[in-house]
């Protein structure tokens, strides 16, 4: 598991279940933002294990930051593709990496196309446990939506939870230029950093597993214009 570390020296597992770091991010939300209670997290994440078989490993589908800080305690990881979906950076931020004032862009995925990523496999007897914390992570606002994909990995198929973009959300961005999907990523910054440092952990992760991503390589060819122009 990674062991990233912030400036306070606490891994992103140790954030997450600090219900005070936890206040002061959402604090960052607009007035009047949605927000789930723990009861509609306990409910949301008991939905999605409703069509799970009981007493067996879960897998996670992994694409963006959970690739390379998963902070889930798992069993094993693959690479993977999953059809159907592809990775995006669709959803503006103003928390986390990004702000009101500088918005930044983070991944999710949309629908259409295929993405590789990676298969986290959560062993039986943690699998609650340890997708709280994945809720607790993913889920608090309404941005994602939790569904089971199809995931093809080592020749074979395996149901895989993954989080979707939620396309009524105003924060949902669909269509916007190269360059301006660029200039969002390379100015956003917020309390856990920037989304250039996001974008670059994610794209040298991609490249260690070997992935090539069209839409990752546009994005990083649109960033070295933007800093070639700006230079």
């Amino acid at each position: 598991m990674s062991t990233v570390l912030d400036q306070a020296g606490q891994t992103m597992r140790e954030r997450i279940l600090d219900d005070r770091f936890v206040a002061s991010l959402y604090a960052q939300l607009p007035a009047g933002a949605r927000i789930r209670t723990p009861g509609e997290l306990d409910a949301s994440l008991e939905s999605v294990l409703s069509r799970h078989v009981a007493g067996t490993d879960v897998h996670v589908f992994a694409y963006g930051s959970l690739m390379w800080n998963p902070a889930l305690e798992h069993a094993g990881i693959r690479p993977a593709k999953v059809h159907g979906w592809h990775r995006s950076f669709c959803l503006r931020s103003i928390i986390g990496r990004g702000s009101e004032q500088q918005p930044g862009l983070m991944l999710a995925l949309d629908r259409g196309g295929a993405c590789h990523g990676v298969l986290l496999r959560i062993e039986a007897h943690r699998v609650r446990e340890e997708l709280r914390v994945l809720w607790r992570r993913e889920m608090f606002t309404e941005v994602y939506e939790a569904r089971w994909v199809t995931a093809c990995a080592d020749a074979t198929a395996a149901p895989a939870i993954a989080f979707a973009v939620n396309r009524s959300h105003p924060r949902y961005t669909k269509g916007l230029p190269v360059e301006e999907m660029a200039r969002m990523i390379s100015t956003g910054t917020g309390s856990l950093g920037s989304c250039r440092e996001y974008f670059d952990a994610t794209l040298d992760k991609l490249q260690a597993l070997g992935i090539r991503d069209a839409g990752m390589e546009r994005l990083r060819a649109a960033l070295i214009r933007a800093s070639t122009a700006a230079g």
